[in-house]
């Protein structure tokens, strides 16, 4: 008896602990947000940002950023939008950065971050799960 107790319970921990996609409602004009996303220049000197320290890498970066926009947009537009899917276009992203990461200076690091930052904000997807953090410092620091 004590043996099927302990495996219900050990059912019920290990299903109490696993993450739980949210549906999310795509707002109505997400398209159009996306849109102005990807037709504005990216990577320029802006409030805080000095702008990109390689200049050459400025058409690499915002091809990236636009590529992330578009995912996005797919999630956005298919028929049942989680934060989990929005989580994995952020890593995917984010993973586009590996092969130019080591170009890529405080600020710019930054920035990208930031920029994932609107497009989560378009969507309204609070929280990447920590991979911004990863991403940033190497690490989630949470």
């Amino acid at each position: 008896m004590t043996k099927y107790i302990t495996i219900f319970l050990t059912f019920l921990i290990l299903n109490s602990c696993e993450q739980k996609a949210t549906e999310m409602k795509t707002p109505e004009n997400a398209k159009e947000k996306f849109a102005e996303f990807i037709a504005k220049e990216k990577f320029y000197m802006e409030n805080f940002y000095p702008g990109i320290a390689n200049e050459k890498l400025r058409p690499v970066f915002t091809k990236k950023i636009n590529e992330a926009a578009s995912d996005f947009l797919t999630v956005a537009e298919s028929d049942n939008p989680t934060d989990k899917k929005y989580q994995e276009k952020i890593e995917i992203g984010l993973s586009r950065f590996s092969d130019v990461y080591m170009d890529l200076d405080t600020e710019d690091r930054e920035r990208v971050c930031s920029y994932f930052e609107e497009l989560m904000d378009i969507v309204g997807l609070e929280s990447s799960d920590g991979k911004l953090n990863k991403f940033m410092y190497g690490f989630d620091p949470n």
